[in-house]
């Protein structure tokens, strides 16, 4: 089982994941927005999963609680707030992750960060989770964000598309933001390419202030 000495100084997991923590923050990972905690627990969480031979099911898991978090607000208010105390915290996530079909290491898992609390850094750490996944298997994480949901067709031909510029498979999670307006926001890697019509409206704005 996932425990407190996977993640920290103290066990065996924590301290491999203190190395590679270190060895891939100096690569492509290190352009991620989340600070070296995220790091540190989402290397142990994939250390782990790999060593029981449960990255599928503990992939699945991450999935699927990002999806939530995604969806719900007061479930980020809830992870994000200091005001909870970590058993409330505990006891609310647990019923949210039973009624998901959470189990195993990934709910152990945000049951440590909790009471370790760092829940807060959750998103980030289930994020890098995922880009250790990606880049395991040799893929690009694209991260596109649209004004509206995009269609399977849509998906294909941007996959191909960025496995063009990628030079090599991408791996794509998509994001529905409706202040865009239009367009897409793409971060391929540590790149950044934004069409978005909010976008343009803002540098046409900027241009007429500059004008003015």
């Amino acid at each position: 089982m996932l425990s407190a000495r996977h993640v920290v100084d103290g066990g065996p997991s924590g301290r491999r994941a203190q190395r590679t923590t270190t060895q891939r923050e100096s690569g492509p990972l290190a352009t991620h927005g989340s600070s070296g905690v995220a790091y540190r627990y989402a290397s142990a969480l994939f250390d782990l999963a790999k060593d029981e031979k449960a990255l599928p099911a503990v992939e699945k898991d991450v999935a699927t609680l990002r999806a939530l978090l995604e969806e719900s607000a007061d479930l980020r208010r809830l992870v994000g707030s200091p005001v909870f105390a970590a058993p409330d915290q505990i006891r609310a996530l647990d019923a949210v992750m039973t009624r998901a079909g959470i189990g195993g290491l990934v709910a152990n898992f945000i049951r440590v960060v909790a009471r370790n609390r760092r829940l807060f850094a959750a998103p980030a750490m289930l994020e890098v989770f995922g880009d250790l996944v990606a880049r395991d298997r040799g893929e690009t994480v694209a991260v596109v964000t649209s004004a509206e949901p995009l269609s399977e067709a849509q998906m294909t031909a941007l996959r191909e598309a960025l496995a063009e510029k990628a030079g090599g498979t991408v791996k794509l999670e998509t994001k529905v933001d409706p202040s865009l307006i239009g367009g897409l926001i793409v971060k391929l890697g540590s790149r950044m390419i934004d069409t978005s019509v909010r976008t343009r409206l803002a540098s046409l704005k900027s241009a007429m202030r500059s004008a003015a």
